[in-house]
């Protein structure tokens, strides 16, 4: 597959050293000069010095025939841009973007952005899940959409515990889709009753995700 990698720091040089060893082709876009020679030095000749956030330098990259486009810079406002153009003006079929803040990422997704990776959302939820409240993690991003699964433990003292699946008052757009018990999966329709330990997995509006926090934890 081909790849083009917008941002040479040390995630886009990671990320496409990574990608050079699995075989696939890669192209590297970075605008400062001695990041680019530095990868260059380290990775061969597989790097353009250039604006990523500029249509010409896309273009000469080879976006409209590239399998996926990779924005991995510092900057989330420049990786937006940079997605939307390899979107609109080269009709890349993917574009993954990485987003700094969290709270950035229901603004991608509502513009097209195929899929958004955020390392500060993915620590949290690592932490999250050692703390003793029961566990609350937002598991991944819906493609396409700005939805999200989540997977949350029913504690004990929680409002859940106990009562139904359909009294349970989760924001408007949000759905159980099931519950794993005792390391099984099970259907959950509205009379399901959920137990101390469930794990349940709710499909949510990534704008939503405070909201099933506080219907299933209080």
């Amino acid at each position: 597959m081909y790849f083009v990698v917008a941002g040479a720091g040390e995630v886009g040089f990671h990320l496409s050293q990574a990608l050079l060893e699995a075989g696939h082709e890669v192209t590297v876009i970075e605008a400062d000069r001695r990041r680019a020679n530095f990868v260059q030095e380290k990775l061969g000749s597989i790097v353009m010095n250039a604006p990523a956030d500029e249509g010409r330098a896309q273009m000469e990259a080879g976006c409209s025939r590239a399998d996926a486009l990779i924005a991995v810079t510092g900057d989330d406002a420049k990786n937006l841009v940079i997605c939307q153009l390899a979107k609109i003006r080269c009709r890349t079929p993917r574009v993954i973007a990485r987003v700094n803040n969290p709270k950035n990422e229901i603004v991608f997704k509502t513009l097209g952005i195929d899929e958004t990776i955020s390392s500060t959302r993915v620590l949290m939820n690592v932490i999250e899940q050692e703390l003793p409240s029961g566990g609350f993690m937002p598991l991944m991003s819906l493609a396409g959409s700005a939805n999200e699964l989540i997977e949350a433990e029913i504690a004990i003292g929680t409002p859940p515990a106990g009562k139904n699946v359909g009294s349970l008052r989760l924001p408007s757009g949000a759905l159980v889709g099931g519950i794993i018990r005792r390391g099984k999966l099970m259907h959950a329709d509205e009379d399901t009753k959920l137990e101390v330990g469930d794990r349940v997995m709710v499909f949510s509006p990534t704008a939503s995700e405070s909201e099933v926090r506080k219907a299933l934890f209080g």
